[in-house]
């Protein structure tokens, strides 16, 4: 599979923190890559490099073949890339619909208005979200501002789409859904990275797993290779809940 993104030695630091460091992997066409890592390894901080938030002090990042190191976000998402937020922010007194208009006018394809609204009705089909086209964002539940922030980035018609955390604060349920969602995304030919720490989700999900802690990349591999890994497990040993779901998602690989 052809390299879609590209990251070569990317480094970031805030002040006395090294946020990111010397860090480096690609993400395939049609894969869905996992990253994770425990809580301040740089994950959401890598994103923010990716997309244009932050541009970082040293390293390359290539997108579909071209340099998007410190671009603008605008312009990143003009590329073909798009992402969640793991704090959702729909417009919240604009339309399930409007919301998704808005992601589509300013995605990969700059559609007009009349166009952007048929993306968003089929990013909304996708999401599930066909029967609050027209409810204010505001009065959605948690669990339908998620798959809001979801559709909103699918109507852009990204090439990758970076999810972060997606699933957290849903109920199993919830979780269930959101997961068949996702793979009905990669089924239409998006590539996926995501942030999770639903470890048996992740695991299922994902056809590579890439593991930060401290802004390195401690592990890469295949789901079942890095849920074994001693160094990830010991990396989650801070946090027991989340060292015994990721040596119980083995078992689901």
């Amino acid at each position: 599979m052809t390299a879609l993104l590209q990251l070569d030695k990317v480094s970031k630091r805030f002040g006395g923190l090294q946020a990111v460091k010397d860090l480096s992997f690609e993400v395939r066409e049609g894969e869905i890559v996992g990253l994770i890592g425990p809580n301040g390894a740089g994950k959401s901080t890598l994103f923010n490099l990716i997309n244009g938030v932050f541009a970082p002090d040293t390293g390359r990042i290539t997108f579909a073949g071209t340099d998007i190191t410190g671009e603008k976000p605008y312009r990143v998402a003009r590329s073909g890339l798009s992402r969640t937020h793991q704090i959702v922010q729909p417009l919240t007194n604009m339309t399930v619909l409007d919301n998704c208009t808005v992601g589509a006018c300013f995605g990969k394809e700059n559609l007009p208005l009349a166009r952007a609204q048929v993306a968003a009705r089929d990013a909304i089909a996708v999401a599930g979200l066909e029967d609050r086209a027209h409810m204010l964002a505001m009065h959605l539940t948690i669990a339908g501002k998620k798959r809001l922030e979801l559709a909103r980035a699918l109507a852009a018609q990204p090439k990758l789409l970076m999810l972060d955390e997606v699933l957290a604060g849903l109920n199993p349920t919830e979780v269930e859904y959101m997961i068949g969602v996702i793979r009905r995304i990669r089924d239409r030919g998006v590539t996926i990275l995501m942030i999770e720490h639903l470890m048996q989700a992740i695991m299922s999900l994902s056809d590579r797993i890439v593991v930060l802690n401290f802004g390195q990349k401690l592990a890469e591999g295949l789901p079942g290779e890095v849920a074994q890994h001693p160094q990830v497990i010991e990396a989650y040993l801070g946090n027991p809940k989340l060292a015994e779901e990721l040596q119980g998602s083995s078992a689901h690989v």
